[in-house]
């Protein structure tokens, strides 16, 4: 018997239908449907926007190697008066 008897699952659904009301359900599965259609639309768009390659020139630049010219310089404090 257990949980996944089909009796079981019967009664579920009629409390489920008792509590919320029909309109309710329906509101509730047209929601659902409506998030799970922007979700797959945002991935599909996603996908989209991942596949489009970057133009030659940008990606050159991104992975040439870059080296910073700069001298260093020692800097002497002044001395304290105690």
């Amino acid at each position: 018997m257990g949980i996944f008897d089909w009796k079981h699952w019967i009664v579920i659904l009629i409390v489920v239908v008792l509590v919320f009301g029909t309109k309710r359900l329906k509101n509730l599965g047209s929601d659902l449907g409506e998030t799970i259609k922007g979700f797959r639309k945002a991935m599909n768009t996603e996908d989209e926007k991942t596949e489009t390659p970057a133009p030659a020139s940008t990606t050159e630049q991104l992975h040439q190697p870059q080296t910073i010219d700069a001298q260093a310089q020692k800097v002497e404090e002044p001395a304290r008066k105690d």
